[in-house]
């Protein structure tokens, strides 16, 4: 058990924006008579980085949509979860209760099934416009390319997700197994987004103060609804749509690691984050959704494309990275 001194125990956080607010820490805090370090992250990348650094303190427990949950667990970074420590799950809508029937939550071991996240938060990548600049809503995920709108698009600094975008926009079959012989075409797409884009980034008030300072037209929505509810809460009149080639949705759950030090502690988060206010504030707040109550989201009847692992995300990485820093065609492609 790690401690911050010789009677208080230390869980270790790992979190999305807007995830652990200080009023949730705080009662957890008090609850278990614990100390909370908090991280933040803003991408899937950092997330797998800090999960698995060889070394420094390990985390106890983690934030991670569906998908990228199944990278942990191929790569055995994951420990099983004892649900009967978590009683709030009893408080979930039924299709969060279902975990079996959640792609990656449960996998079958020696020991029979056994379970590896707990569903806490979803949303979809929809498009957020300035009904003032844009008249009519935006249809297409091809609009971050039009040109009418150079230099009034915001978009997302991360590369998984930035080829699946690239690959709805192409028509290819699958967007989170994009062949070899797609890649130049999704590469180059990326760079004419690159270049129609004002600007590009990774958390959610990020995005709200580039839409803001540079009066921006469009954005895609990586955070979905928090992005939404930051922006009207900002006093911007947006409009937000699910695009006709449907939007990137994620759904995510809580994890512990491997090694995390202080597995009972874990559960009790996870069990607290299922309580009244982090499931209240993630509404109030945040303007996403929660796995305990219903929420009524106007884009809910959209085409929502479920994530899943994509076939090299730190290719996509290392091809990004190159695009976002002005590389060109060539260089972004050479070995």
């Amino acid at each position: 058990m790690a401690r911050a001194d010789s009677d208080t125990p230390v869980l270790r956080v790992l979190a999305w924006p807007g995830y652990a607010e200080p009023e949730v820490v705080k009662e957890f805090e008090a609850r278990t008579r614990a100390r909370v370090e908090l991280t933040i992250v803003d991408t899937d990348e950092v997330l797998w980085q800090k999960v698995t650094a060889p070394s420094g303190p390990a985390f106890d427990v983690f934030a991670v949509n569906t998908a990228e949950l199944q990278r942990y667990e191929a790569s055995n970074r994951v420990q099983p979860i004892n649900t009967n420590l978590i009683p709030s799950t009893e408080r979930q809508q039924p299709r969060f209760r279902q975990v079996a029937a959640i792609p990656g939550l449960v996998r079958r071991t020696a020991k029979g099934e056994q379970v590896y996240a707990i569903p806490f938060t979803y949303s979809a990548m929809g498009l957020i416009y300035d009904k003032q600049q844009v008249s009519i809503a935006p249809d297409s995920l091809n609009a971050l390319w039009n040109p009418q709108w150079h230099g009034k698009v915001i978009a997302y600094n991360g590369g998984t997700h930035n080829f699946s975008l690239a690959a709805q926009v192409l028509g290819l079959p699958a967007p989170f197994r994009i062949p070899q012989e797609g890649t130049q075409a999704a590469v180059a797409k990326l760079i004419d987004l690159r270049r129609n884009a004002l600007g590009f980034y990774t958390q959610p008030e990020e995005s709200v103060r580039l839409f803001l300072r540079h009066k921006a037209a469009l954005m895609f929505a990586n955070y979905g609804m928090q992005q939404v509810h930051l922006l009207r809460a900002a006093g911007v009149n947006v409009g937000y749509v699910i695009p006709r080639e449907g939007a990137l949705a994620w759904l995510d759950c809580w994890a512990i690691p491997r090694n995390a030090r202080n597995v009972p502690l874990a559960h009790a988060w996870i069990n607290h984050l299922l309580g009244d206010t982090a499931s209240g504030l993630l509404v109030t707040r945040q303007g996403l959704a929660n796995t305990v109550s219903p929420i009524d989201q106007s884009t809910s009847s959209g085409n929502f494309i479920w994530l899943q692992p994509v076939e090299d995300a730190a290719r996509r990485e290392q091809l990004w990275a190159r695009i976002h820093s002005g590389a060109s065609l060539s260089k972004v492609l050479a070995p």
